[in-house]
């Protein structure tokens, strides 16, 4: 069934899969959903897509170009490159998203799905040891898996990564509904001093109330940035039949406000960071960016840092600045990211303990999904040359020769680095949101339980997989299912009620409710 429907979360339907120039059969799966958050910031824009097709069964839309794209040919090169570094002739192929029909087509049979049903323990040591106390969580156990993400999945940060200063370009009084803000656009210019043949600017922007008495939370989004000309590929990429549908429920969630509206309407503020700003999303961008940078243009070596980690990081760079804004109260800032940038968003919470809560929308693959699960996108989809930039190149190894089972840790375990903080995790409907693999995710959040519990905090209280709909809220992870498609919207609201048991406005604003 084909219906009208006004969204204000777009994505693009990008997962197609194909033969790369070099005759290996690596996935270039395009984990690429477009979202646009809806009001007040110059990086990301509210649209409104009349009498789109929503649909109704679990085929995936067509194909789009990775909105970093334009450089396939190089990155296949830098693809090719890392894989003779790792001693590798070939992996193995991705899931196709896209061909119900082709062989390689994603699984979405829940009898198939877990191949490798034992995860690692989160509370064993390496030598078979216990954890029983936090302090043998803090002092040894975590900083075991630590390394294990850094060594395999998403790459070492450079000790040495350089001063960034930040530069207020505009201040504007403005108001967004009836919430009267200021907004400042700035940019943090990362010092170049030791390879002047890379900049790097970091585009960011941050709204807060006019009415404020005092430094304010705010919600720091990960935010989509469009080039010239993409929304003209948006006609036909949305087939009948997608796995990644368009937003249901009408623009900005269940009550009808834009996710900024929603956050205002709380007394906070809200921020947008422009990730590719930090490092391009694609692997031609690999010797440019902030990773670039760092190594003077060279290609990375097997364990240095992917864009999921230079995302991140740029993140934490934003959180030094509110630091020094007397606007923000930058103990209660929180992180928000969808898709590819819920992944950046639970990865910067894992690393960063001075983010005060994430909400982490369906980041699937490389974010809170199981890897041992097969199901949507798998392992092979983030290893292809498509994907592998996001990981550390050491990431390749486990779609051949290596498997699933091989990986030294999962999902679970990043979840679990969070803890003790309070981490959401969304997903949306199968039928419209089937690639990134709700259920996975909510098992990775069961499975960090224990390490919660264990500091004192409570987990989700359940190991049964949750009707959609069901808002599981109650303890300090927390997770939903919604209805919609591949969106983040209509879960804003049930966030923003489990955030206000963390985060509270110590000035009330005149528009605080």
């Amino acid at each position: 069934m084909v219906r009208p429907s006004f969204v204000h979360s777009v994505y693009i339907g990008p997962y197609a899969t194909r033969q790369t120039s070099n005759g290996l059969n690596m996935s270039s799966n395009k984990h690429c959903p477009k979202y646009l958050p809806a009001i007040g910031c110059s990086l990301a824009f509210l649209i409104f897509v009349a009498t789109t097709a929503v649909a109704d069964t679990n085929a995936p839309p067509a194909a789009a170009a990775n909105f970093g794209g334009g450089m396939g040919a190089a990155t296949e090169q830098d693809h090719k490159k890392m894989m003779e570094l790792l001693g590798i002739t070939s992996i193995r192929r991705g899931r196709d998203g896209n061909n119900t029909n082709s062989p390689f087509y994603a699984n979405y049979d829940e009898a198939k799905a877990n191949p490798f049903p034992n995860l690692p323990d989160t509370l064993v040591l390496k030598n078979g040891q216990k954890v029983t106390t936090a302090e043998m969580w803090w002092q040894q156990r975590r900083p075991e898996i630590v390394e294990d993400f850094d060594r395999e999945i998403y790459g070492r940060v450079p000790a040495n990564t350089p001063k960034v200063n930040w530069e207020i370009t505009s201040t504007m009084t403005e108001t967004n509904g009836t919430v009267p803000v200021i907004t400042k656009k700035l940019v943090g210019h990362v010092d170049n001093s030791n390879y002047t043949n890379i900049n790097v600017d970091i585009q960011l922007t941050l709204t807060t109330p006019a009415n404020a008495t005092g430094p304010v939370p705010v919600m720091l989004q990960f935010g989509f940035n469009f080039p010239p000309g993409f929304f003209a590929s948006l006609r036909g990429t949305n087939t009948p039949g997608a796995t990644n549908g368009f937003a249901r429920g009408g623009f900005g969630g269940n009550n009808g406000l834009p996710w900024q509206q929603q956050v205002l309407a709380k007394g906070w503020g809200y921020a947008v960071i422009t990730p590719t700003s930090v490092q391009a999303d694609n692997g031609a961008g690999l010797t440019q960016g902030i990773i670039g940078l760092m190594n003077k243009g060279q290609p990375r070596k097997a364990d240095d840092w992917g864009a999921l980690r230079a995302w991140a990081w740029g993140a934490s760079r934003a959180l030094d600045y509110f630091e020094t804004a007397e606007a923000v109260d930058a103990k209660q800032v929180g992180l928000e990211g969808h898709s590819r940038y819920g992944k950046a968003a639970l990865v910067a919470m894992a690393y960063d303990p001075r983010f005060a809560i994430a909400y982490v929308s369906s980041s699937g693959e490389g974010g809170a999904k199981l890897h041992r699960r097969n199901w949507g996108e798998t392992v092979e989809n983030a290893a292809g040359s498509g994907e592998y930039h996001w990981m550390a190149g050491n990431f390749i190894k486990y779609a051949g020769p290596l498997n699933w089972n091989d990986l030294p840790v999962d999902a679970h375990e990043l979840i679990a680095l969070c803890a003790p903080r309070p981490v959401f995790i969304s997903g949306g409907a199968t039928q419209g949101d089937g690639w990134v693999d709700a259920k996975g995710m909510f098992m990775a959040a069961a499975a960090a339980g224990p390490v919660y519990t264990l500091l004192g905090k409570k987990d989700l209280d359940t190991t049964n997989f949750p009707p959609a709909g069901t808002a599981l809220i109650g303890g300090d992870i927390a997770f939903r299912q919604h209805n919609g498609g591949h969106t983040d919207a209509p879960n804003w609201p049930t966030f923003l009620k489990f955030a206000g048991r963390y985060i509270k406005v110590v000035s009330a604003t005149a528009e605080s409710k």
